[in-house]
């Protein structure tokens, strides 16, 4: 891909636009080390967005003609009782190989930051991989702070 980044479009994406998603979602998670599954991962992504469960936001660039999509960000409204306010979970954020350090993973975050803002929630929780350093540091240099009031504790049922 020969992208000029610098038409980065970031949109709010539905299921008309599964063609571009559901091979994103894939290779998110096979980042995260999950078996590729395209088809379960259109599957997926299309009754989130169905049912209004989440939003998801495309970042697309033009070449020519055509726009392709680099990246993502997925997330999913919650509420804090502490806050007594909406929140949004930043659940997902994925950009491309070749779109990686053109700015386009904070271009996602900063449309996430946006939607929080928007919708009156108090803020954005996320969570990544320990190993991840690359997504930590972007999500530092961002402002997000790295909570050392809470742990996080998981049951597998």
């Amino acid at each position: 891909m020969n992208a000029d980044f610098g038409t980065l479009r970031i949109t709010r994406a539905g299921v008309e636009q599964m063609d571009w998603i559901a091979p994103l979602f894939d290779a998110y998670r096979q980042f995260y080390r999950r078996p590729s599954d395209v088809a379960a991962a259109r599957t997926f992504m299309t009754e989130r967005l169905k049912r209004d469960e989440s939003v998801l936001f495309l970042a697309l660039v033009q070449t020519g003609d055509t726009s392709t999509a680099v990246g993502f960000v997925h997330l999913y409204p919650t509420f804090s009782s502490l806050s007594l306010r909406p929140q949004w979970i930043l659940s997902d954020l994925y950009v491309t190989g070749e779109a990686r350090k053109h700015g386009v993973g904070a271009a996602l975050m900063n449309r996430a930051k946006k939607l929080a803002a928007d919708t009156g929630a108090d803020g954005l929780l996320l969570e990544t991989a320990t190993d991840n350093l690359t997504a930590q540091s972007l999500y530092e240099a961002l402002g997000y702070k790295r909570d050392t009031e809470f742990f996080r504790y998981f049951l597998s049922v």
